[in-house]
């Protein structure tokens, strides 16, 4: 079942769309992908992404020379990648440059500690925004509207943005849960069905709890949705739409250097996409709880 499950994921680009090899950034597919990578394509990604620049007026010869691996396993990567071959690995890597307008190697820029943590952070909301397909956020936005029952799945470092979901779309009166310890988490995943949505946010794709859960509701049938940082990571197997912050590999002592804004950015979209669908409805139940909260003051 999990082969048939991988083999199908597969056939996908990376945002879902089976035609996304044809149009998604190479250098964030890169970064999205690098744990999933064998020695030798990583042999090769490394060399790339340390100068994508140089990469672009690099003969074959040369990225073999610089990155140790042979010519074929060059041309096996870049059709991996979803192209013909090394020639239009370059065109789609001088596009990528060309449309980013800066350098990708630079990270020399001029400013303060407190600059640079802000503009990395809008770096990867505008990098979010460019590989998630708006199809594919309205095909989770239309799944959480319908859903009988919708359960978070997340622990360790992404459960406070699991939490932040919850609490937006409980304000809209979306049959929400987000259990907090990891065994009542995959006990609620024993008991979904297939009007319901299992949501799994990790930001390594790889957290063992948060895949089993998802694991588990979809074999119960369960639509099966994930917000991860990376791609290709196991919890992209069991998940029937995803959904990418920034791109990277995340090692466990990483994970709180992962940008969370851009996590949260998805949920916002997600929150507003269907809050809008019933605008009256959801004007009129932000106002109750509004008018009941203001009691507290």
């Amino acid at each position: 079942m999990a082969q048939r499950q991988r083999k199908s994921s597969g056939s996908k680009g990376f945002n879902g769309d089976t035609d996304a090899s044809a149009k998604r950034p190479v250098l964030l597919y890169l970064r999205g992908i690098l744990g999933s990578l064998n020695p030798t394509e990583r042999l090769i990604a490394d060399c790339v992404l340390a100068d994508p620049e140089s990469a672009i007026t690099s003969s074959i010869a040369d990225i073999k020379q610089h990155s140790g691996a042979s010519v074929g396993s060059i041309v096996i990567f870049c059709r991996r990648l979803g192209l013909k071959g090394f020639a239009d690995f370059k065109i789609a890597l001088a596009r990528d440059l060309a449309q980013s307008g800066l350098p990708t190697g630079d990270t020399k820029k001029k400013g303060s500690l407190f600059e640079k943590v802000f503009q990395f952070q809008a770096q990867s909301l505008a990098e979010t925004l460019k590989i998630n397909a708006e199809t594919t956020l309205q095909k989770v936005a239309n799944a959480l509207e319908k859903a009988h029952k919708i359960e978070l799945f997340s622990i360790g470092p992404s459960y406070p943005v699991a939490y932040a979901a919850y609490c937006k779309f409980q304000m809209i009166a979306l049959p929400v849960s987000a259990q907090c310890d990891s065994h009542m988490q995959l006990i609620a995943a024993t008991q979904m069905k297939a009007d319901d949505v299992a949501f799994g946010i990790s930001c390594s794709g790889n957290t063992r709890e948060t895949v089993q859960c998802l694991e588990v509701a979809k074999a119960k049938g369960a639509t099966t949705v994930c917000l991860t940082n990376a791609m290709k990571s196991a919890i992209t197997t069991f998940s029937d739409l995803c959904l990418y912050a920034t791109p990277s590999e995340i090692r466990y002592f990483q994970a709180p250097l992962a940008s969370r804004i851009t996590q949260l950015a998805l949920i916002d979209a997600l929150f507003v996409s269907v809050a809008l669908k019933h605008k009256n409805r959801t004007a009129g139940l932000l106002q109750r709880s509004a008018t009941e909260l203001l009691k507290r003051r």
